[in-house]
């Protein structure tokens, strides 16, 4: 029985609309979550773990929609060539079957989670990577949202941090799982 390859990071939903402030408010703790990310994920390329990202594919009036200027990956965070984008239109990114083929190519029983929005797809990807039997660390500071329903941005994600390890994922801080 061979061991399963090491789990790879799938960076969720940072898109250029959630930065550069033109047709949305700039997310939660932007340019700290931009330098987390890309700790994560250069820690990743050093150890040879895969390293994939989501976009999501907004309706056409969305800021998010596809040619849209906001649709993009965010290129602060570094994207490599050769590292995929899967689009997606839902919130969980798992319903991406081309997402799922990748995952199972590389082997990994696992994943390493980070990204937007806390409360609407990272939630739904850690769900429904959880319900596909995934092993899921959820890098807990390398997630955001907005302030909305009268709660801050930093309890939305103190709350689903939580959420998360209920439900069965291991929960880190960029700082332990890179070890700087």
């Amino acid at each position: 029985m061979s061991k399963p390859a090491p789990s790879p990071v799938i960076v969720i939903d940072l898109q250029t609309g959630m930065f550069d402030g033109l047709k949305m408010p700039v997310i939660h703790d932007a340019d700290a979550l931009v330098s987390r990310v890309r700790a994560v994920t250069q820690w990743a390329r050093r150890g040879g773990r895969p390293v994939a990202f989501v976009r999501h594919d907004g309706a056409p009036e969305d800021a998010l929609a596809p040619g849209k200027p906001g649709w993009p990956v965010w290129p602060a965070l570094g994207q490599c060539e050769g590292e995929p984008t899967f689009s997606k239109s839902v919130g969980d990114s798992f319903s991406q079957p081309a997402l799922v083929r990748w995952l199972e190519d590389h082997g990994a029983d696992g994943v390493i989670l980070m990204g937007a929005q806390t409360d609407e797809c990272v939630a739904a990807t850690v769900k429904g990577a959880l319900e596909r039997g995934l092993k899921v660390t959820v890098v807990g500071d390398g997630h955001s949202t907005w302030s909305w329903g009268g709660r801050t941005a930093p309890q939305i994600i103190a709350a689903h941090n939580a959420a998360f390890a209920e439900a069965g994922a291991q929960v880190v801080t960029t700082e332990s799982l890179v070890g700087e």
